[in-house]
């Protein structure tokens, strides 16, 4: 994995530019980003809290056609946001080179949360889902290894529609990613 990325600080886009130049699921990532509660208390403490944190960075691959971003992005600008973090976006289709850098099961998953210091030194990653989402297409990649195999796409369509059903409602997913990006930046 490349450990520093101080070449791609200030390459990127804002969240806002990000969210203004959607050309796809536009709607649905605002009405995500729109109704984004707190739902507990000390979570929203936690990120409040490091607004003194002034040595850390953001860099979040993404593309507005995945529905992993459009579910979980939302959740992490509002969380980054509230911790005053310096956030950018960087489009997958434009950073190839980062992206082969992050990939998920050997292959390009976005999002990807990147934290990095201010010298751009990768102080750790997050994405492209909640764990308890992720668990599936763990399991599919173990048990479908060859991408030729006649089954493999019935397969595909199978586990995305328990990773959709996984993903439920929206609260428990709001409350995962929090907690998965609390316990990454604790340990930073």
């Amino acid at each position: 994995m490349r450990t520093n990325l101080a070449d791609k600080i200030r390459t990127g886009i804002s969240p806002q530019q990000f969210m203004d130049g959607m050309e796809k699921n536009k709607e649905k990532f605002q009405s995500n980003y729109d109704e984004f509660v707190w739902d507990v208390a000390s979570e929203r403490e936690f990120f409040g809290s490091l607004n003194h944190r002034d040595d850390i960075r953001v860099l979040i691959l993404a593309a507005d056609w995945c529905g992993d971003v459009v579910r979980n992005i939302p959740v992490v600008f509002h969380a980054l946001e509230t911790a005053g973090i310096p956030t950018e976006v960087l489009i997958l289709e434009e950073n190839f080179d980062v992206m082969d850098e992050f990939l998920t099961l050997g292959g390009r998953s976005v999002p990807v949360v990147i934290f990095v210091d201010t010298g751009g030194h990768v102080l750790g990653s997050w994405g492209p889902r909640p764990k308890h989402v992720q668990q599936y297409m763990i399991s599919f990649k173990q048990e479908n290894p060859d991408r030729e195999a006649s089954d493999y796409a019935e397969n595909m369509a199978i586990v995305r529609s328990q990773m959709i059903e996984a993903y439920g409602e929206g609260v428990d997913v709001r409350a995962a990613i929090l907690k998965e990006l609390r316990e990454l930046i604790s340990g930073i």
